[in-house]
């Protein structure tokens, strides 16, 4: 029992001695911290509302504004641990030994964020417009220093890793798609007439005008001359306004009266001979 007294009364005056002997330094390593991190905030905001006046990409913006926080809280926590007389040269290599290990585990993460970073200050895209890579489509929804989403028109949320985007083949169409279509009519038919009346029902359909939608002889089937329409819809409405398209170009070519031929075989039965 008296062992453990003897103990506990050694740890005390560890502590108290250690009190004694660095209470100004650690009173001043604590006013270090908290004047560093002040300055920090008020750094970092600055940092931001600089970013947001040249109209730098919102991400982008508080990217950087939090790294240099990051930046100055770390300088400022090295300068108070040195002012109580910590040496700050362990840590450091033990933080590298860290850092190296973390790297190796979270390689998929760290990628998608260089690859997010790579997005944000070339802006190969920008939220609102329609790309298609990877084998998905849709607007661009959010763009996140990790991942990338798009929304198509059922609103179907699409999220892709940056890793997934940058190096790849990228399709960005603004906001609008290109849709395309082909219609058959008979060969008694004129092209001209046919030609117009696509015209008028994509005028009347409000399709896209940001580009003149094309029209023309596409092929000669066996039983029908091929017009070939490609027009730009929005992309959240893509399917809606194409097959509102195809049901008035069908109503349209049936009321001026222009066949649209089904395939048709010609079979001619050969008489035996004796």
């Amino acid at each position: 029992m008296q062992q453990e007294i003897e103990q506990i009364q050694a740890i005390y005056n560890t502590i108290v001695e250690f009190f004694v002997t660095y209470s100004f330094q650690l009173v001043g390593a604590l006013i270090i911290f908290l004047i560093g991190s002040i300055v920090a905030n008020k750094v970092s905001r600055m940092v931001l509302a600089l970013c947001e006046k040249k109209e730098l990409d919102i991400t982008l913006s508080r990217f950087i504004s939090s790294f240099v926080k990051i930046i100055i809280l770390v300088g400022v926590a090295i300068i108070a641990l040195g002012k109580i007389g910590i040496s700050v040269t362990p840590f450091v290599a033990a933080i590298g030994a860290l850092s190296l290990g973390a790297g190796l585990a979270v390689q998929g993460l760290l990628s998608n964020y260089g690859a997010g970073l790579n997005i944000i200050i070339t802006r190969p895209f920008v939220v609102g417009d329609t790309i298609k890579v990877q084998g998905e489509t849709g607007l661009v929804d959010e763009v996140h220093l990790a991942y990338t989403v798009l929304r198509d028109e059922d609103d179907v949320r699409i999220t892709i890793p940056n890793r997934h985007i940058v190096g790849e083949i990228i399709h960005n169409s603004a906001e609008n798609m290109l849709a395309e279509t082909t219609v058959g009519v008979s060969y008694d038919s004129d092209p001209q007439q046919v030609i117009g009346i696509l015209k008028k029902v994509l005028e009347q359909q409000g399709v896209s005008s940001n580009r003149e939608p094309l029209i023309g002889i596409d092929n000669f089937g066996d039983s029908s001359i091929n017009f070939g329409v490609r027009f730009w819809v929005p992309t959240q409405s893509f399917h809606e306004t194409r097959f509102k398209v195809n049901n008035a170009i069908f109503e349209a070519l049936r009321q001026a009266g222009i066949t649209i031929p089904f395939p048709q075989r010609e079979v001619r039965m050969l008489g035996e001979k004796h």
